[in-house]
């Protein structure tokens, strides 16, 4: 075993008792001879689990367990009272002052490796599952923040575009609505919305002159416009957790009939997600008031 115990008993006799009995066990041991000088060791020192007397002067061990329960740094650290008292009333006392086991003097050498080997054990699971949950909220935090700048990308984006208000909103609702109806897993669910939300995020790379043009574009500047697919792959490619989401930003200007771009897709080709997109892009775009014509 390997761990930190904190041995507290006023009578050295004690504490070379515990140490005997403790050597060559793996454990790091701290020593205090009383309760005050044991709660400054254990706010420092914080070890694994403290063995404590209860009959000492100025603070009894009772008294240090429940000064122990009250500070929240160190709360949670076990407490094994150890004493010759063995009437019941004073085990209940121990364990309303917060104690976790009781063991009577003079200790069984064998009885008190038992107790400490489960106690540390479970001393590791709790701390593998706490150090779980901050890796959990850890990263419930960074895909929050990582949602978060999608969001902010997409809202720039509608604005250089000059789209309807609150188009990619609108589209992204719909598309995970409609990709929820058709069954797509919840899991690739997230990675449907990051990609309707970032459906344009190509246009980046296409020049105002072309993306704000007021009249027809020229053959010349379609080609430029048409780039845009290919300069979402190139910019989501290469960013992890954004490559699931790919399929949409690249294949919603593919057609079943194979005459979209940029790849000329025909059919199932396409994948499923930018298929709904596609879908959805074009009952917003019928559906919401634009300057030249009036919503259908």
């Amino acid at each position: 075993m390997s761990g930190t115990i904190l041995i507290v008993d006023d009578e050295p006799a004690g504490r070379e008792t515990l140490e005997v009995i403790l050597d060559g066990q793996g454990y790091t041991l701290l020593m205090a001879s009383n309760g005050v000088h044991a709660l400054e060791i254990m706010r420092v020192a914080q070890p694994d689990i403290m063995l404590l007397d209860v009959m000492m002067p100025g603070m009894s061990g009772f008294e240090v367990c429940q000064r122990v329960r009250a500070d929240a740094d160190i709360a949670e650290i076990p407490i094994l009272i150890l004493t010759a008292l063995d009437d019941r009333k004073s085990l209940l006392a121990g364990l309303d002052a917060g104690a976790d086991d009781f063991l009577t003097k003079p200790v069984d050498r064998y009885e008190l490796l038992a107790r400490l080997a489960g106690i540390m054990r479970l001393n590791r699971f709790r701390r593998i599952q706490d150090e779980r949950k901050k890796l959990e909220a850890a990263h419930t935090e960074l895909l929050n923040a990582y949602d978060a700048t999608i969001e902010g990308w997409s809202r720039a984006m509608d604005l250089r575009d000059q789209e309807t208000e609150g188009h990619t909103q609108r589209v992204t609702a719909l598309t995970v609505r409609l990709a929820e109806t058709y069954g797509i897993a919840p899991s690739d669910i997230v990675h449907v919305r990051r990609g309707a939300l970032l459906h344009d995020i190509g246009k980046l790379g296409v020049p105002d002159a072309i993306l704000h043009k007021p009249g027809a574009l020229t053959d010349e500047e379609w080609v430029e416009m048409r780039k845009h697919p290919t300069l979402a792959f190139e910019m989501l490619d290469s960013i992890e957790y954004l490559r699931p989401a790919i399929e949409i930003p690249y294949c919603h200007h593919e057609k079943w009939d194979g005459t979209g771009y940029p790849r000329g897709l025909k059919g199932a080709e396409i994948p499923a997600p930018a298929r709904m997109f596609a879908v959805v892009n074009v009952w917003d775009a019928v559906t919401t008031d634009r300057p030249y014509r009036a919503a259908w």
